[in-house]
């Protein structure tokens, strides 16, 4: 049971796939909790959520949602750093939760592009400003997986890089968990460690489970280093592309971890695949 002089917590991305478990684990424990987007649709929340339009890079907008709030959970922005900060440090917000990356703590991604680009936003609020910035860093998440689904759509067949690839990919619903004990406990460093799923699992491995899911037979195709560059290209910069691949080598040459953040924070295994590809089967369909 919350505590009735508790400030309420503000989850901005309430919508997105991190922030909606966010804002349901908050509410499911009876804390009190408000919800933001860019553009609220009329029952896109749930019945009794207080819901603010507001958008990082517009400080005007943040200001009605900050204000009167104790904790804010947000997604990594790097255009808007210096006006987040500065209305949280004005509303009197004494915590940010940043949904950031693994990859900034990962040896393996020094240099990625991506990277460092969420490496200097953590940086930029780190030292912005008085309120508390805690940074939660998922590696690799389980729902990039959902731009297969597209891909199976679009060509018949799964074509991918390096699908001997191991990663440790992690449900939304175990970041999710992490932000709220971010949220609404003590800080401890372990919050902010390496954030994996149990077991590391090759790209394969990952579309049989989600076939099994399904129950249908998801073909896969190699592809050359040359196509994937020119396929992931055709959706993000050619600079971030190249990062994408560079990850996926890494991965390929056993270099992509699996941690213990999980257990360590929650005292709990974390989420296997199978059970996410299982949560995931309509959007297969």
């Amino acid at each position: 049971m919350a505590s009735l002089d508790r400030k309420p917590t503000l989850v901005m991305g309430a919508r997105g796939n991190v922030g909606r478990f966010v804002l349901r684990r908050l509410l499911d424990g009876d804390l009190p909790v408000r919800a933001s987007a860019r553009r609220p649709e009329p029952g896109s929340f749930p019945d009794g959520v207080e819901v603010f339009a507001a958008d990082l890079t517009d400080p005007e907008s943040l200001r009605p949602a900050f204000e009167g709030a104790g904790q804010v959970f947000l997604y990594s922005d790097r255009e808007s750093v210096g006006g987040v900060v500065q209305t949280a440090c004005a509303a009197g917000v004494e915590r940010l939760v940043l949904l950031s990356s693994g990859s900034v703590i990962h040896p393996g991604s020094a240099g990625n592009p991506i990277t460092e680009r969420l490496r200097r936003i953590e940086d930029a609020y780190a030292a912005a400003g008085d309120v508390r910035v805690v940074p939660i860093r998922p590696l690799v998440l389980a729902t990039n997986a959902l731009s297969w689904a597209y891909l199976l759509r679009a060509t018949g067949s799964l074509p991918l890089y390096q699908p001997d690839a191991l990663t440790a990919p992690i449900h939304e619903q175990d970041v999710a968990a992490v932000a709220c004990a971010a949220l609404t406990g003590a800080v401890t460093p372990a919050v902010s460690g390496l954030l994996t799923g149990p077991d590391r699992m090759s790209q394969r491995d990952q579309v049989a489970a989600i076939g099994r899911a399904v129950g249908a037979h998801m073909p896969l195709k190699e592809l050359s280093r040359d196509a994937a560059l020119e396929q992931f290209s055709q959706f993000m910069p050619s600079e971030d592309a190249e990062a994408v691949l560079r990850f996926l080598d890494d991965a390929a040459a056993g270099n992509s971890p699996r941690a213990c953040t999980v257990r360590d924070v929650l005292g709990r295994p974390a989420i296997g695949f199978d059970r996410w590809a299982a949560d995931h089967v309509d959007d297969f369909r």
